[in-house]
C-alpha cells in the first residue's frame, strides 16, 4: 500500500510513566502504520502496552518520545484544543464499560458529540434517531442506560461513536462485558460499518471472535511489537489462536 493509504502512523513511539520513583516504559519504541478501511486488532497480556498504544494512536494520550500522525497531522505539534477538535471530528470511541451518561437517554447520549461539534439541536436529534435505528434501537430512544441491557448499551455506544461520521473507530474491549452471542452481534455490527462505510477500526481485545473479523492482528509484549499477522496467517479455533489460549 502507498503512504496515501495510511490513516495513522506511529513512529518509534515510547511512553514513560512514573510509578512513585520508578520509571516504567509502557511502550518501548513502537512503529506501526494503520491503513484506511482496515480492521486492526491489538493483542497482548496485561502489562504488554496494548492499552497505552491504543490511547496514543487515538490521541487520548501523548507519547514521551516518537511521533503519531493522524491523517497526516502530527498530533504532537497540536495544542489541547486542536487535539480535542481532531478527536471529535475524526475519531469515534467505544469502551468496554460503555461510558454512557446515566442521566441521559439513548437519544441524548448519541446527540452529545454532535452538540459538542456545533451541530444544531434539531439536526442532531434527527441524525441520532437515524443512527439508533441503524443499530436496531429505534424503539429505545427515550430509555436511559439503566433501562437497557449490556448489548443495547453497547449499541448506543456504537451509534454515539458514529455521530460525527468518523474516519476511525477505536474500540477498547468492546465485547468484554457481553455474553458470547451478544458479543458476536457487536463484532458483526463493527465489521458491517467497516465494509459499508470504509471506517478504519482499531480494537484492543482479548476476544478471539474479534480476530476473525480483523484484517491484521498486532501482538505486543513488554511494550514492543512482537509480531503482526494478516488474517490469512491466523490459525483460529475456539478458545485458541495459533495454539495459545485467549
Amino acid at each position: 500500500m502507498s503512504s496515501s493509504d495510511v490513516i495513522i502512523s506511529a513512529q518509534n513511539v515510547k511512553r514513560l510513566y512514573m510509578m512513585g520513583e520508578e520509571q516504567v516504559w509502557a511502550l518501548g519504541g513502537v512503529s506501526l502504520d494503520v491503513y484506511r478501511g482496515e480492521y486492526l486488532s491489538i493483542m497482548g497480556p496485561s502489562g504488554s502496552g496494548k492499552s497505552t498504544l491504543f490511547n496514543v494512536v487515538g490521541g487520548l494520550d501523548m507519547p514521551t518520545e516518537g511521533k503519531v500522525y493522524i491523517d497526516g497531522v502530527n498530533i504532537g505539534e497540536m495544542d489541547q484544543l486542536q487535539v480535542a477538535f481532531l478527536r471529535c471530528r475524526k475519531i469515534g470511541y467505544i469502551f468496554q464499560t460503555f461510558n454512557l451518561i446515566e442521566v441521559m437517554t439513548a437519544l441524548g447520549n448519541v446527540m452529545l458529540p454532535m452538540i459538542f461539534s456545533g451541530m444544531p439541536d434539531k439536526q442532531a436529534d434527527s441524525k441520532a434517531r437515524a443512527l439508533l435505528d441503524r443499530v436496531g434501537l429505534g424503539e429505545r430512544y427515550d430509555h436511559r442506560p439503566d433501562q437497557l441491557s449490556g448489548g443495547q448499551q453497547q449499541r448506543v455506544a456504537i451509534a454515539r461513536a458514529m455521530a460525527n461520521d468518523p474516519a476511525i473507530i477505536l474500540a477498547d474491549e468492546p465485547t468484554g462485558n457481553l455474553d458470547l452471542s451478544t458479543g458476536q452481534e457487536i463484532i458483526e455490527m463493527l465489521q458491517h460499518l467497516k465494509d459499508e462505510l470504509g471506517v478504519t477500526i482499531i480494537s484492543a481485545t482479548h476476544d478471539h471472535k474479534m480476530l476473525s473479523a480483523s484484517n491484521r492482528v498486532v501482538y505486543l509484549t513488554d511494550g514492543k511489537i512482537e509480531d503482526i499477522k494478516d488474517r490469512s496467517e491466523l490459525d483460529i479455533t475456539f478458545g485458541t489462536i495459533g495454539g495459545s489460549e485467549v
